[in-house]
Protein backbone atom coordinates (compact mmCIF):
# COMPACT_ATOMS: atom_id res chain seq x y z
CA UNK A 1 0.00 0.00 0.00
CA UNK A 2 1.66 3.36 -1.00
CA UNK A 3 1.06 5.92 2.05
CA UNK A 4 1.45 8.99 -0.80
CA UNK A 5 1.07 8.27 -4.15
CA UNK A 6 3.45 10.62 -5.57
CA UNK A 7 1.55 12.90 -8.05
CA UNK A 8 -1.57 11.88 -6.91
CA UNK A 9 -3.83 14.87 -6.36
CA UNK A 10 -7.69 15.36 -5.11
CA UNK A 11 -8.94 15.39 -8.52
CA UNK A 12 -6.66 12.08 -9.27
CA UNK A 13 -8.71 10.72 -6.02
CA UNK A 14 -12.14 11.78 -7.00
CA UNK A 15 -11.54 9.68 -10.47
CA UNK A 16 -10.70 6.82 -8.60
CA UNK A 17 -13.34 6.90 -6.32
CA UNK A 18 -15.74 7.11 -9.82
CA UNK A 19 -13.71 3.98 -11.07
CA UNK A 20 -14.14 2.27 -8.40
CA UNK A 21 -17.86 2.86 -8.59
CA UNK A 22 -18.10 1.53 -11.67
CA UNK A 23 -15.97 -1.68 -11.14
CA UNK A 24 -17.87 -2.46 -8.47
CA UNK A 25 -21.46 -1.94 -10.13
CA UNK A 26 -19.97 -3.89 -12.76
CA UNK A 27 -18.31 -6.96 -10.51
CA UNK A 28 -21.80 -7.18 -8.24
CA UNK A 29 -21.74 -8.80 -5.02
CA UNK A 30 -20.79 -12.00 -3.44
CA UNK A 31 -23.62 -15.16 -3.65
CA UNK A 32 -25.56 -14.11 -0.61
CA UNK A 33 -27.19 -17.47 -1.09
CA UNK A 34 -24.20 -19.45 0.34
CA UNK A 35 -24.83 -20.36 3.75
CA UNK A 36 -22.26 -18.57 6.18
CA UNK A 37 -20.77 -20.77 8.62
CA UNK A 38 -20.22 -17.94 11.33
CA UNK A 39 -18.61 -18.65 14.95
CA UNK A 40 -20.70 -16.92 17.86
CA UNK A 41 -17.19 -15.18 18.69
CA UNK A 42 -17.01 -13.68 15.35
CA UNK A 43 -20.36 -13.03 14.82
CA UNK A 44 -20.38 -10.74 17.71
CA UNK A 45 -17.39 -9.10 16.51
CA UNK A 46 -18.61 -8.33 13.12
CA UNK A 47 -21.74 -6.84 14.34
CA UNK A 48 -19.65 -4.35 16.42
CA UNK A 49 -17.96 -3.44 13.07
CA UNK A 50 -20.97 -3.43 11.05
CA UNK A 51 -22.13 -0.40 13.87
CA UNK A 52 -19.38 1.29 12.87
CA UNK A 53 -19.71 1.04 9.45
CA UNK A 54 -22.97 2.28 9.49
CA UNK A 55 -24.09 6.49 9.20
CA UNK A 56 -24.79 8.97 7.06
CA UNK A 57 -21.40 10.46 7.06
CA UNK A 58 -23.37 14.04 7.25
CA UNK A 59 -20.34 15.52 9.69
CA UNK A 60 -17.71 15.15 7.47
CA UNK A 61 -19.45 15.95 4.34
CA UNK A 62 -20.54 19.06 5.99
CA UNK A 63 -16.59 19.74 6.72
CA UNK A 64 -15.13 18.71 3.45
CA UNK A 65 -17.77 21.65 2.02
CA UNK A 66 -16.80 24.03 4.04
CA UNK A 67 -13.11 23.48 3.35
CA UNK A 68 -13.62 25.28 0.14
CA UNK A 69 -12.46 22.61 -2.42
CA UNK A 70 -15.57 21.24 -4.75
CA UNK A 71 -12.80 18.59 -6.12
CA UNK A 72 -12.30 16.81 -2.60
CA UNK A 73 -15.43 17.55 -1.30
CA UNK A 74 -16.98 15.12 -4.32
CA UNK A 75 -14.22 12.43 -3.80
CA UNK A 76 -15.29 12.84 0.28
CA UNK A 77 -18.89 11.79 -0.45
CA UNK A 78 -17.64 8.92 -2.62
CA UNK A 79 -15.16 7.74 0.62
CA UNK A 80 -18.80 7.73 2.28
CA UNK A 81 -20.46 6.08 -0.25
CA UNK A 82 -18.01 3.00 -0.13
CA UNK A 83 -17.99 3.02 3.79
CA UNK A 84 -21.75 2.96 3.45
CA UNK A 85 -21.68 -0.52 1.54
CA UNK A 86 -19.32 -2.06 4.56
CA UNK A 87 -21.66 -1.58 6.33
CA UNK A 88 -24.49 -3.04 3.88
CA UNK A 89 -22.06 -5.71 2.55
CA UNK A 90 -21.43 -6.96 6.62
CA UNK A 91 -25.40 -6.73 7.25
CA UNK A 92 -25.82 -9.26 4.37
CA UNK A 93 -23.11 -11.51 5.71
CA UNK A 94 -24.50 -11.69 9.17
CA UNK A 95 -27.86 -12.34 7.53
CA UNK A 96 -26.31 -14.96 5.66
CA UNK A 97 -24.93 -16.44 9.13
CA UNK A 98 -28.45 -16.27 10.75
CA UNK A 99 -27.74 -13.27 12.69
CA UNK A 100 -28.77 -9.26 12.76
CA UNK A 101 -27.16 -6.23 12.96
CA UNK A 102 -26.98 -4.25 16.45
CA UNK A 103 -28.63 -0.69 16.56
CA UNK A 104 -25.32 0.54 18.31
CA UNK A 105 -22.05 -0.07 20.52
CA UNK A 106 -19.94 1.70 23.36
CA UNK A 107 -17.09 1.73 20.78
CA UNK A 108 -18.99 3.78 18.08
CA UNK A 109 -20.49 6.09 20.07
CA UNK A 110 -17.09 7.23 21.56
CA UNK A 111 -15.31 7.54 18.16
CA UNK A 112 -18.53 9.45 16.61
CA UNK A 113 -18.21 12.03 19.63
CA UNK A 114 -14.51 12.49 19.28
CA UNK A 115 -14.31 13.10 15.50
CA UNK A 116 -17.22 15.89 15.93
CA UNK A 117 -15.63 17.72 18.35
CA UNK A 118 -13.20 20.06 16.24
CA UNK A 119 -12.89 20.92 12.54
CA UNK A 120 -11.81 18.32 9.63
CA UNK A 121 -8.01 17.72 10.51
CA UNK A 122 -9.36 16.63 14.04
CA UNK A 123 -12.37 14.67 12.24
CA UNK A 124 -9.65 13.23 9.90
CA UNK A 125 -6.85 12.08 12.14
CA UNK A 126 -10.04 10.27 14.40
CA UNK A 127 -11.21 8.61 11.43
CA UNK A 128 -7.58 7.78 10.21
CA UNK A 129 -7.12 5.92 13.88
CA UNK A 130 -10.55 3.33 12.76
CA UNK A 131 -9.23 3.11 9.23
CA UNK A 132 -5.85 1.43 10.51
CA UNK A 133 -7.47 -0.43 12.94
CA UNK A 134 -9.79 -1.80 10.21
CA UNK A 135 -6.80 -2.45 7.88
CA UNK A 136 -5.80 -5.53 10.39
CA UNK A 137 -9.01 -6.50 11.75
CA UNK A 138 -10.45 -7.44 7.64
CA UNK A 139 -6.92 -8.76 7.17
CA UNK A 140 -7.55 -11.17 10.05
CA UNK A 141 -11.01 -11.81 8.83
CA UNK A 142 -9.69 -12.37 5.33
CA UNK A 143 -6.77 -14.78 6.19
CA UNK A 144 -8.31 -16.78 9.26
CA UNK A 145 -12.13 -16.86 8.77
CA UNK A 146 -13.21 -20.32 7.67
CA UNK A 147 -16.57 -19.65 6.27
CA UNK A 148 -15.51 -18.57 2.21
CA UNK A 149 -18.34 -15.82 2.57
CA UNK A 150 -16.62 -14.11 5.53
CA UNK A 151 -13.27 -14.55 3.78
CA UNK A 152 -14.36 -12.58 0.32
CA UNK A 153 -16.17 -9.87 2.49
CA UNK A 154 -13.66 -9.02 4.22
CA UNK A 155 -10.92 -9.03 0.95
CA UNK A 156 -13.34 -6.79 -0.35
CA UNK A 157 -13.58 -4.33 2.58
CA UNK A 158 -10.17 -4.25 2.38
CA UNK A 159 -9.21 -3.48 -1.13
CA UNK A 160 -11.48 -0.32 0.17
CA UNK A 161 -9.70 0.44 3.45
CA UNK A 162 -6.05 0.16 1.69
CA UNK A 163 -7.26 2.91 -1.00
CA UNK A 164 -9.01 5.23 2.15
CA UNK A 165 -6.05 5.50 3.98
CA UNK A 166 -3.61 7.30 1.23
CA UNK A 167 -6.54 9.51 0.46
CA UNK A 168 -6.70 10.52 4.00
CA UNK A 169 -2.63 10.75 4.39
CA UNK A 170 -2.82 13.34 1.16
CA UNK A 171 -5.66 15.52 3.42
CA UNK A 172 -3.51 15.48 6.29
CA UNK A 173 -0.55 16.08 5.81
CA UNK A 174 -2.00 19.31 3.65
CA UNK A 175 -4.01 20.20 6.88
CA UNK A 176 -0.77 20.17 9.18
CA UNK A 177 2.16 21.40 6.64
CA UNK A 178 1.57 25.07 7.48
CA UNK A 179 2.41 24.12 11.74
CA UNK A 180 5.85 24.23 13.05
CA UNK A 181 7.95 21.23 12.40
CA UNK A 182 7.60 20.44 15.96
CA UNK A 183 4.14 20.89 16.10
CA UNK A 184 3.00 18.59 13.35
CA UNK A 185 5.43 15.92 14.94
CA UNK A 186 3.40 16.26 18.50
CA UNK A 187 0.18 16.05 16.48
CA UNK A 188 1.56 13.15 15.07
CA UNK A 189 2.72 11.27 18.03
CA UNK A 190 -0.40 11.99 20.02
CA UNK A 191 -2.34 10.36 16.84
CA UNK A 192 0.01 7.26 17.18
CA UNK A 193 -0.37 6.87 20.88
CA UNK A 194 -4.40 7.28 20.59
CA UNK A 195 -3.92 4.51 17.84
CA UNK A 196 -2.40 1.90 20.21
CA UNK A 197 -4.70 2.62 22.73
CA UNK A 198 -7.43 2.18 20.09
CA UNK A 199 -5.97 -0.94 19.10
CA UNK A 200 -5.36 -2.40 22.53
CA UNK A 201 -9.36 -1.60 23.26
CA UNK A 202 -10.35 -3.39 19.61
CA UNK A 203 -8.29 -6.03 20.89
CA UNK A 204 -9.33 -6.83 24.34
CA UNK A 205 -12.95 -6.17 23.42
CA UNK A 206 -12.83 -8.37 20.48
CA UNK A 207 -10.31 -11.23 21.57
CA UNK A 208 -12.60 -13.66 21.15
CA UNK A 209 -12.98 -13.54 17.73
CA UNK A 210 -9.13 -12.79 17.10
CA UNK A 211 -8.52 -16.26 18.80
CA UNK A 212 -11.02 -17.76 16.27
CA UNK A 213 -9.16 -16.35 13.63
CA UNK A 214 -5.81 -17.50 14.59
CA UNK A 215 -4.80 -13.81 15.94
CA UNK A 216 -3.55 -12.76 19.32
CA UNK A 217 -4.20 -10.00 21.17
CA UNK A 218 -0.61 -8.54 21.50
CA UNK A 219 0.22 -9.20 18.11
CA UNK A 220 -2.90 -7.17 16.80
CA UNK A 221 -1.82 -4.55 18.77
CA UNK A 222 1.64 -4.57 17.92
CA UNK A 223 1.22 -4.97 13.81
CA UNK A 224 -1.26 -2.18 13.92
CA UNK A 225 1.12 0.33 15.51
CA UNK A 226 3.78 -0.73 13.46
CA UNK A 227 1.88 -0.32 10.22
CA UNK A 228 1.06 3.39 10.75
CA UNK A 229 5.08 4.60 11.00
CA UNK A 230 4.76 5.01 6.92
CA UNK A 231 1.80 7.06 7.72
CA UNK A 232 2.98 9.03 10.37
CA UNK A 233 6.06 10.20 8.27
CA UNK A 234 4.05 10.74 5.54
CA UNK A 235 1.58 13.26 7.36
CA UNK A 236 3.73 15.14 9.33
CA UNK A 237 6.14 15.49 5.93
CA UNK A 238 6.23 19.23 4.14
CA UNK A 239 7.07 19.16 0.15
CA UNK A 240 6.80 17.36 -3.03
CA UNK A 241 6.40 13.59 -2.24
CA UNK A 242 9.04 11.39 -2.66
CA UNK A 243 8.59 8.27 -5.24
CA UNK A 244 11.23 6.42 -3.70
CA UNK A 245 10.35 7.99 0.23
CA UNK A 246 8.18 6.71 2.89
CA UNK A 247 5.08 6.04 0.34
CA UNK A 248 7.41 3.43 -1.75
CA UNK A 249 7.04 2.79 -5.14
CA UNK A 250 4.25 4.80 -7.35
CA UNK A 251 1.69 2.74 -8.96
CA UNK A 252 -0.67 3.87 -11.89
CA UNK A 253 -4.39 3.89 -10.57
CA UNK A 254 -6.63 1.01 -11.33
CA UNK A 255 -8.49 0.62 -14.06
CA UNK A 256 -9.13 3.87 -16.47
CA UNK A 257 -8.73 7.54 -14.99
CA UNK A 258 -10.87 10.04 -15.88
CA UNK A 259 -11.36 13.46 -15.45
CA UNK A 260 -13.92 14.57 -12.89
CA UNK A 261 -17.54 14.61 -14.57
CA UNK A 262 -20.96 15.76 -13.08
CA UNK A 263 -21.63 12.12 -11.24
CA UNK A 264 -21.81 12.58 -7.80
CA UNK A 265 -21.58 10.09 -4.67
CA UNK A 266 -25.45 10.16 -4.89
CA UNK A 267 -26.09 6.89 -7.25
CA UNK A 268 -22.98 4.92 -5.53
CA UNK A 269 -25.31 6.13 -2.02
CA UNK A 270 -28.84 5.02 -3.59
CA UNK A 271 -27.02 1.79 -4.51
CA UNK A 272 -25.96 1.19 -0.95
CA UNK A 273 -29.42 0.91 0.40
CA UNK A 274 -27.72 3.61 3.47
CA UNK A 275 -25.50 2.39 5.80
CA UNK A 276 -21.63 3.54 6.31
CA UNK A 277 -19.57 4.61 9.44
CA UNK A 278 -18.07 8.25 8.68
Amino acid sequence: MNVIKHGWGHDTWLADFETEAERRAERGDPDWGRAAALPPELVRSLQRFQVGEDGDGSALIGKADRAGDPVYARAVRLFVAEEQNHARMLALLLEAGGAGTLAGHWSDTVFVRLRRLLGLRVELLVLMVAEVVALRYYRAVRDGAADPLASEVARLILADEERHVPFHCLRLREALAPLPAPARRAVVAAWRATLAAAAAVVAVDHGPALRTLGVRRRAFVTDTVRTSAPMAAAIAATGPTDPAGPAGPVRAPRGRLRAPAGRSGRTLAARARRGGGV
